[in-house]
């Protein structure tokens, strides 16, 4: 049986992915040629697409660590 995440596993998780977006559109914004346009588009959409899922993710892991109660 695996071990549960923790909030902060997610976090710094969440964190590498956001610096990686960072450095990929910094890569973009510096490149020339749209092979290299289109490679680096893919991979920020990829990292987007990882930071979405781990959002996800957490906020499900959350809601269990809080009984399914609902936050109103």
């Amino acid at each position: 049986m695996s071990t549960p995440r923790t909030t902060q596993s997610y976090d710094a998780e969440i964190a590498i992915v956001r610096e990686n977006i960072r450095q990929l559109m910094e890569q973009a914004a510096a490149s020339s040629g749209a092979a290299n346009e289109d490679l680096l588009a893919d991979r920020i959409a990829a990292q987007e697409a990882r930071l979405a899922a781990l959002q996800q993710q957490m906020d499900g892991a959350r809601g269990a660590d809080e009984g399914g109660k609902s936050r109103t």
